[in-house]
């Protein structure tokens, strides 16, 4: 029997937790059931911000929580696995912040406590449920330019080194890779699949953490040239090129409302840009998914598969082989 309502519980209550509350509360059958901090007067705070849902000091409080039926985890990379594990292990369905994991290694142990419970889990990959973005991966495979050869890809914003954040923590996975870089990493590969042959160059900060980074995949039939950092701010665009033209995703284009199909060469035979709406900031989309998803007791979304977040976190770790950056967590 489908539900009328999803009962959600957040855990982890920074910034990109309140981005997705606010969508949440645009979805008519979902419900913010129940919130979670460590810091139990910061998950009164934001319990207090938005309908007053229940307010937990602890994250295993929530996850015991008979009415929470799925749990969305926000909390800092490095701590991804063991928190989705725990709710897992509760009988709770996932959805994960990307990266699902800071390796593939964890994202294995995550995905294979969601088969022996049975439960959903997904990589709040927002992007891959973007209407836009949809739409040109769509155009892509029907051969609207032609035969792809190329995708540019960049994903970069400048902030001061501090060494108090968590962007520029070793202890919680922070970089622009595993932060920014899995956005152009999750087009090329939307694109061209996994890549034949990975190579990358980076900046790292004092923390060790990697600031600007270039990466270069070769493929059979192309190569893609991406970038991500906190050293520059980047015009936020993607193009993927073919032999009868090119499509491009406008910026912030990870969560775009347009794009633009060219067709021909310099000059170009012909132009159109399309714009494309989206539901509330993006995350909406997802949610979407997830409810589907939970409704048809599924363990999994048939658009972004648990083999697709072990693909990118593959992708992710080779990087990080090259540009030799090791997690002090990591063993």
């Amino acid at each position: 029997m489908k539900k009328q309502k999803i009962n959600w519980g957040i855990v982890g209550l920074g910034k990109i937790a309140h981005h997705f509350v606010k969508d949440l509360l645009l979805v008519d059958d979902a419900h913010l059931t129940a919130v979670a901090s460590r810091n139990k007067e910061k998950a009164i705070e934001f319990a207090n911000q938005y309908h007053h849902p229940t307010a937990y000091g602890s994250y295993q409080d929530l996850f015991d929580d008979p009415d929470v039926d799925i749990v969305y985890i926000a909390t800092p990379h490095d701590s991804h696995t063991h928190w989705a594990i725990e709710a897992m292990k509760k009988g709770k369905p996932v959805l994960c912040e990307k990266p699902m994991a800071v390796n593939r290694k964890d994202v294995e142990k995550m995905v294979a406590v969601a088969k022996q419970q049975q439960v959903f889990l997904m990589e709040a990959f927002w992007s891959r449920f973007n209407p836009t973005i949809q739409k040109v991966l769509s155009l892509v495979k029907n051969g609207a330019i032609g035969q792809v050869n190329e995708v540019q890809s960049n994903f970069s914003f400048y902030r001061a080194v501090d060494p108090t954040s968590r962007l520029f923590s070793m202890d919680l996975a922070g970089g622009s890779l595993l932060d920014v870089g899995v956005y152009p990493i999750f087009l090329a590969y939307s694109v061209f699949g996994m890549p034949d042959k990975i190579q990358a160059t980076a900046i790292k900060a004092d923390t060790g953490t990697d600031v600007q980074l270039a990466i270069h995949f070769t493929y059979k039939t192309g190569l893609a040239q991406l970038s991500c950092g906190f050293h520059t701010h980047s015009d936020m665009s993607s193009t993927i090129y073919g032999t009868d033209g090119r499509l491009v995703l406008h910026p912030r284009w990870h969560e775009a409302t347009s794009y633009s199909l060219i067709k021909g060469g310099h000059p170009p035979l012909s132009e159109n840009k399309v714009n494309i709406p989206k539901l509330g900031k993006g995350y909406v989309h997802e949610i979407l998914e997830c409810h589907k998803c939970i409704q048809n007791e599924q363990i999994e979304s048939i658009h972004w598969t648990h083999q697709n977040s072990l693909d990118i976190l593959q992708i992710t770790d080779a990087i990080r082989s090259i540009i030799d950056l090791k997690y002090p967590f990591e063993r």
